[in-house]
């Protein structure tokens, strides 16, 4: 499988865990596999084999078919990657309703995985508790605004805004404006955010 596909079969099993708020431990022992495993796995540092991956989707009470219909091909000619407006891929990140999400690109990059996705949020649309990421996010207002909830402060962002922070702390969005809300995200993953990410678990006694 080629690189680009592995990130996309990664996030979309972190993706779908989280939304269905199963943990690594019980997606681990319903897959018959090590916690460890299903954490590299997720975390692009190991590429699990073709009746691990099937067991893992079938854990998440996924349609095979469905799973890797949505997995997209990334053109590259000469460095260069190419993605129409056709070949953006809706997904469901997240229950929250007004959520409506599409993949443009996801890509390795020397400092780790790299994920850029439209977000549309609906007029009214906010999430009930606050979430945190394993990534840096990036957020530039299309159109409408958001209010962006962040470590217990309000950043209202309106249409050219954008905002920059560390998905570690808990966040959440919110859609107050009149109109329905769209803005570009982009998640930077990297190897130093997730080992810190592993110390204040293991801090927790959460690890």
């Amino acid at each position: 499988m080629r690189e680009e596909s592995l990130i996309q079969i990664s996030n979309k099993i972190k993706e779908v865990r989280k939304a269905k708020n199963i943990t690594i431990q019980e997606l681990a022992n319903r897959a018959q596999v090590s916690k460890g495993l299903i954490s590299q796995i997720e975390n692009n540092r190991t590429v699990p084999s073709l009746l691990v991956l099937i067991n893992i989707i079938r854990a998440l009470k996924l349609d095979l078919n469905d799973f890797f219909n949505d997995l997209q091909p990334v053109k590259k000619t000469g460095g260069i990657v190419l993605k129409k407006t056709k070949d953006y891929v809706a997904f469901q990140k997240e229950t929250a309703k007004g959520f409506l999400y599409k993949r443009i690109i996801t890509q390795n990059m020397p400092g780790g995985p790299m994920d850029i996705v439209l977000l549309e949020l609906k007029k009214g649309a906010k999430r009930n508790q606050l979430v945190k990421t394993d990534a840096f996010e990036y957020k530039y207002i299309i159109k409408g605004t958001v209010e962006y909830l962040i470590d217990g402060k309000i950043h209202l962002l309106e249409e050219g805004d954008s905002l920059f922070f560390d998905g570690r702390l808990p966040h959440k969005p919110t859609n107050n404006g009149k109109n329905d809300a769209l803005m570009l995200v982009i998640y930077f993953f990297n190897e130093d955010n997730e080992n810190d990410s592993k110390r204040d678990l293991q801090r927790a006694g959460l690890g």
